[in-house]
């Protein structure tokens, strides 16, 4: 006869080994009995003996966390009823438990996995068409570019562009709407399916047939083995071993059933953090002339319904110097832009040179070096002056720029007034010409050599530059730092296998089985070796020899 005690209710205090009889004394606090039974000798199918066994048994003195069965389990990724689970269950989802006061078939078409893939894909037709449509273009951009009496195939309009907001496209309702959508759709699918699925991964679930065990994808049968030796086997590959009686219950890569959540969690902070972009950014552009200042708060402007200025907008920027970086074949490599930050009683908080790609960050606004202009020449004629000369654009295509300025000669007030002409790609090379528009030197900027032209010697003494900033504040950028940082840590540990393993002693029989979420084919080659590091146990009682014998 085989007895089974419920540890919670009794407590070993002694155990009497006898031959094939035994006694075993259990106590309670009131309670006291005594059971004489004969131990059931196992049968082996390939090898019979008649011999006594000896067989030591560990007992602990408090009794184990799990006694409780549940008829709950998982198979694969879904959870289904019908096994054999203990508690000690895990998280419970009281961060999303709003969502039970939501209707459940609501819950079932929002985790719908074709709906995700279907806002994802919505999500990523918006964006391209954002990079494809101009944004925060003026109104009359728009009407000369998609007019209505030559629509883009054949349809799309500057009213199309309006009455949809596509000319702000990550702020338009359309777009933040698919967002909280796509967000409404995560939230529902880490409640009702991720959830559960953690909570019955972190039970302690004990199997308590062979048949049970045999049904897992791997199973095995060790026919002289022993459940402690396979115990301290998984605990040296790294396996959580729990105990009771007979059974034995092991798992490790659990964090990879929590690295779904994870992953659900860093999208919805990509999207909070792009939608804080969207709705609570300013932004601005300024071209400023070397010498000159100017105040952040006279350049941004809000571009969305959530932007709050900061302290930082009362602060004055003064451009010190602006110089630029050449390579070897004459086209210009680098800008640079010496900024000084000023409070409001003038006095300077703070300095840097910046250049592109490398931006002066202060009080939440970020200043960028973006482009750069010609402000003006400074010029002496025959030892007078000298004379500042506005320079003028007179081509610009992307980085291929001309500027022009013209050095009156004579009277200024006559009808057809003749002058030196100078043009400028840069600010290293200034070409010059006559009165009659003929080519006559170039000089660089600084040089002090003087060039004659009809009779009057010039002398240009330097090239002031403008530089074009731009000026933003992003509240959202650390949002979505953290949410792609925490997408690139759930991802990796997405791949973790979780993989059980359960194991019955029946005798000195040991049945094995055991499953995983990942890896599938590797699993039962790593189950074979481990099962071969499991010692034979061999019976050394002598009258089990004599009896064979």
């Amino acid at each position: 006869m085989i007895v089974t005690l419920n540890p919670r209710i009794l407590h070993f205090s002694k155990l009497h080994p006898l031959s094939r009889s035994s006694s075993y004394i259990y106590r309670t606090r009131n309670v006291s009995l005594t059971t004489n039974c004969k131990l059931q000798k196992p049968e082996n199918g390939n090898q019979r003996s008649s011999g006594n066994l000896t067989k030591t048994i560990s007992l602990s003195d408090s009794a184990p966390p799990v006694v409780e069965e549940t008829d709950v389990e998982v198979s694969g990724d879904r959870v289904v009823k019908g096994g054999g689970n203990g508690g000690g269950g895990g998280g419970d989802g009281r961060g999303l438990g709003f969502l039970k006061k939501l209707p459940r078939k609501v819950l079932s078409v929002l985790s719908n996995l074709p709906l995700a893939i279907t806002e994802m894909a919505t999500i990523a037709a918006l964006m391209a068409l954002g990079t494809v449509i101009e944004q925060g273009e003026t109104p009359d951009f728009y009407f000369q570019k998609y007019p209505e009496d030559n629509p883009v195939f054949g349809f799309f309009t500057w009213r199309w562009i309006f009455t949809l907001g596509f000319d702000h496209m990550y702020s338009a309702p359309i777009f933040l709407g698919m967002l909280v959508l796509l967000a409404a759709s995560l939230m529902a699918c880490t409640y009702t399916t991720q959830i559960p699925l953690v909570k019955v991964a972190r039970r302690w679930s004990f199997l308590k047939s062979d048949e049970a065990i045999k049904k897992q994808e791997f199973a095995d049968t060790l026919p002289r083995a022993s459940i402690q030796d396979l115990g301290m086997i998984l605990m040296g590959d790294g396996f959580e071993v729990f105990m009771k009686g007979p059974s034995l219950y092991a798992f490790k890569g659990l964090a990879g059933r929590f690295a779904p959540i994870g992953v659900h969690i860093s999208m919805l902070l990509i999207m909070v953090g792009g939608t804080l972009s969207a709705t609570g950014s300013f932004r601005g552009s300024v071209t400023v002339p070397q010498g000159l200042n100017f105040v952040m708060g006279d350049v941004l402007a809000p571009i969305g319904f959530f932007s709050v200025p900061a302290d930082a907008f009362n602060t004055e920027v003064h451009v010190n110097r602006f110089t630029m970086d050449y390579y070897d074949s004459g086209e210009i490599s680098q800008y640079h832009s010496d900024l000084s930050l000023r409070d409001l009683n003038g006095k300077e908080v703070l300095g840097k040179t910046i250049s592109v790609n490398d931006p002066l960050r202060y009080g939440g606004v970020t200043i960028y070096q973006t482009d750069w202009s010609f402000s003006a020449l400074q010029v002496t004629k025959d030892g007078e002056g000298p004379f500042n000369l506005a320079m003028a654009p007179i081509k610009i295509n992307g980085d291929k720029k001309l500027y022009g300025t013209f050095l009156p000669v004579g009277d200024t007030n006559a009808p057809n007034v003749k002058g030196i002409s100078m043009l400028a790609r840069d600010l290293q090379s200034i070409v010059v010409y006559d009165l009659e528009g003929k080519f006559a030197g170039i000089r660089r900027p600084n040089s002090k050599l003087p060039i004659e032209v009809n009779g009057m010697k010039i002398v240009i003494e330097d090239a002031i530059g403008s530089t074009g900033l731009e000026l933003k504040t992003d509240p959202g950028v650390p949002v979505v730092y953290a949410g792609f940082g925490a997408l690139m840590l759930t991802t990796c540990i997405s791949y973790l296998s979780h993989s059980q393993i359960w194991a019955l002693q029946n005798g000195t029989t040991l049945v094995v089985g055991g499953r995983t979420n990942r890896a599938k084919n590797e699993f039962p080659d790593d189950m074979n070796r481990l099962l071969d590091q499991v010692p034979e146990l061999i019976n050394k009682n002598p009258s089990v020899v004599s009896e064979q014998s």
